[in-house]
This record gives structure tokens, sequence and C-alpha cells, in this order.
């Protein structure tokens, strides 16, 4: 697939991630990027060129129409969406008012249920152009879950079955091509909390998704992931051992 003279929409396009997504891809395309906070949309579209910010909660149903009535209007051309929004919550089964339900209901929205309503929405217009991508930023705890994030690491599977059944549902009928990326730990403020300083940068996720695209690997498996994922298919339970073994 090609990977300059695209229209792209990030979400979560403002920080981590979201915003190496944009720096990288906005030196030969043309960058939408969406979020909850205005602010922080603002300050990365002005340190980047032809990058455009559009406040939106994804969660949000209004946000949600009123974002792809924007992209019809002003940007027909979108060609690639990269669903990264995400949240987790970092807490075990085992404590007391952990509240889980409620977590777990937050954490399948933003990371699953967010994702399947924006491509539905935005699958028509994809579909119109000579070549169009989604690309759905998932996690290496689609293979294992760890216990500091049991519901995150679920709703995180959830994305990985549903972008392999997206793919081969559109690689039938459609120019559409569905891309997986799952990253390990990344070093960004949305990983603080679990030691994401000694995570990967989110310089090498963004540059492994242009190297997935230019090669149509659908499914990138970033850093250490590859080998995590040679145990997974191994052996299921080692590899639920060792995603737990420092927790």
């Amino acid at each position: 697939m090609k990977t300059s003279n695209n229209t792209i929409l990030i979400t979560g396009g403002g920080s981590g991630i979201g915003f190496e997504f944009a720096k990288l891809l906005s030196k030969d395309n043309k960058v939408i990027i969406t979020g909850r906070s205005g602010d922080r949309l603002n300050k990365a579209a002005a340190a980047l060129e032809n990058v455009t910010p559009i406040v939106a909660d994804i969660n949000n149903q209004a946000d949600v129409d009123n974002l792809v009535a924007k992209l019809a209007s002003e940007f027909p051309d979108l060609n690639i969406v990269i669903n990264n929004a995400g949240l987790a919550h970092y807490y075990k089964l085992s404590d007391e008012g952990a509240n889980a339900h409620q977590r777990a209901g937050e954490e399948i929205q933003t990371n699953y249920l967010s994702i399947v309503r924006l491509t539905e929405l935005l699958l028509p217009q994809l579909k119109k152009q000579e070549e169009a991508a989604f690309v759905n930023v998932s996690s290496i705890a689609a293979f294992a879950p760890g216990w500091v994030l049991p519901t995150y690491a679920v709703s995180k599977a959830a994305l990985h079955s549903y972008s392999q059944v997206l793919r081969v549902s559109l690689e039938k009928t459609s120019n559409v091509k569905v891309f997986e990326v799952m990253p390990p730990l990344v070093d960004t403020d949305f990983s603080a909390e679990i030691g994401g300083s000694n995570g990967i940068s989110p310089v090498q996720v963004a540059s492994d998704l242009k190297e997935a695209l230019a090669a149509n690997e659908y499914e990138k498996h970033v850093g250490q992931t590859a080998d995590f994922y040679k145990l997974f298919l191994s052996s299921p339970a080692d590899a639920l051992a060792a995603m737990n073994q420092s927790n």
C-alpha cells in the first residue's frame, strides 16, 4: 500500500503513539487528528505540518456523527483511518471494591465498540477510494492478559478478533485493507503507571506501522511482541506465565 499522498484520520492523535503517527505520516500525507482535548490537539497540530485538528470524543454519538459528516464534506479523499484512541485501567480483579464491571465497560466501549461504530460509519467513504485501509492499534495483551490490566486485555482481545474478521469480510468485497498494529509496553504517559519508561519508544511503533503499510503486513508485531507471539503459539500457558511473572 502507498505510504504517501494519503488522507489519514488518527484518533487519539494529540499525544503518545498517536502523535508519533501524525508526526511521521504528515511529512508525506494529509493528516487529521481527533481527540477530546482541544488544547492538546491544537498544540500537536501547531508543531506539525499538514495536520488538521478536530475535537471529538469517539465515545459520544453526536461527536462521532459530526466528525463523520465533517470528514465527508471537507476531506472526501479520506482513505486511511488509524483507530488509536484507547483507555486502560490498572487494577487487580482480586482487589476489594475493584469496580471491575464499570471499568470493563469503559474499556470495551473505548477500545472496541467505538471502533466498530466509527469503522461502520466511515466504511462507505473509504470504499469510494482507489486504495484504502483501517489500522487498529491493538496490544500484546490480546495474546495473553496481565493481571494488572485484566479487562484492558479483554478489550484488546476483542479488537484483535474484530480486526481479523473485518479483514476477511472486506477482502472479499472491497479494496479496503485492514491492518493491526500490536505493540508491547510503550514509553508514553498512557503507560506511565505500569512502568512505561521501561518500554519501547513510540517512534518505533510509528516506524513499524509505516513499514507494515508499505509491505502489506496486515498484523504487525512491534518489537518484542514478535518473540512473545512465537512463545504464545508454542505454549499459551508459558506466554500467560511470562506476561505475569513481574506483576
